[in-house]
């Protein structure tokens, strides 16, 4: 697929949508809004136990009207953080560099992932609100997450996909390869790094059919991961089609 835009496809989502971090993803909201983008919403149902997302009745409003305006609403865990569930070296050396101990699903066995996953579930449908897939925090997890989700579909028929870091995983045709630009400002060298890698991205992935742009209200901590995001915005809905996962997983 290296025809015109329209055979070059492109997701986009704001991860870790919850109350707790409601300024920035109304921002970055609003950033793709601009530019004719309606992003995924990534939504935390309880972020760090501490927020409720039932207790926020504004938020969920605007969680609804954005649903409706078009966004697809996807399950991205159940609280994002990994309070109770230690690491092992194993999977120390799986999340080395992603994430700092924000990998939910990275320790979790079947059985203890799809209790949450259930859970997560029952809360966003309770609020109106229609998930069609599920993306564990950092993309970390078992490989065996992903049947899971596929099983609980059988329970909840809206639930059409998953995804990890290379790839959409669609329950009824194969997976779709989808390489993921992404930014981290936790620190200053991060920062940087992550602006040269996304300006690389643009080169590396010019014919790729299928590209994901991963938000998070955290990129806005440092002008210089704002300011990539900005840019690639700018880039990528220029070269591509902007995709939903309804269209891509029905």
């Amino acid at each position: 697929m290296m025809g015109d835009a329209s055979s070059r496809q492109l997701l986009v989502s704001i991860h870790d949508v919850t109350p707790a971090l409601a300024d920035g993803v109304h921002t970055l909201w609003n950033w793709c809004r601009a530019h004719d983008i309606t992003p995924a919403l990534f939504v935390v149902p309880n972020w760090h136990g501490e927020w409720p997302i039932e207790a926020h009745s504004t938020f969920v409003e605007w969680l609804r009207d954005a649903e409706a305006s078009g966004a697809d609403i996807l399950l991205h865990g159940e609280r994002h953080d990994e309070v109770g569930s230690p690491r092992t070296w194993m999977h120390e050396w799986r999340a080395l560099g992603r994430t700092a101990h924000e990998g939910e699903f990275l320790t979790l066995s079947p059985h203890a992932a799809s209790a949450r996953i259930t859970r997560g579930m029952d809360r966003l449908l309770a609020l109106g609100l229609n998930p069609v897939g599920f993306v564990p925090p950092a993309w970390l997890a078992p490989s065996s997450t992903h049947q899971v989700v596929q099983t609980l579909a059988q329970q909840y028929p809206q639930l059409r996909c998953s995804e990890d870091v290379e790839h959409v995983h669609r329950h009824h045709q194969p997976h779709a390869p989808a390489p993921v630009v992404r930014w981290s400002a936790r620190t200053e060298i991060r920062a940087r790094l992550s602006d040269v890698v996304a300006r690389w991205h643009r080169l590396r992935l010019r014919s790729t059919p299928l590209v994901r742009i991963a938000l998070h209200p955290q990129d806005l901590a440092h002008p210089i991961t704002a300011q990539s995001v900005q840019h690639a915005l700018i880039h990528w809905s220029r070269e591509r089609t902007t995709v939903t996962y309804r269209s891509i997983c029905s």
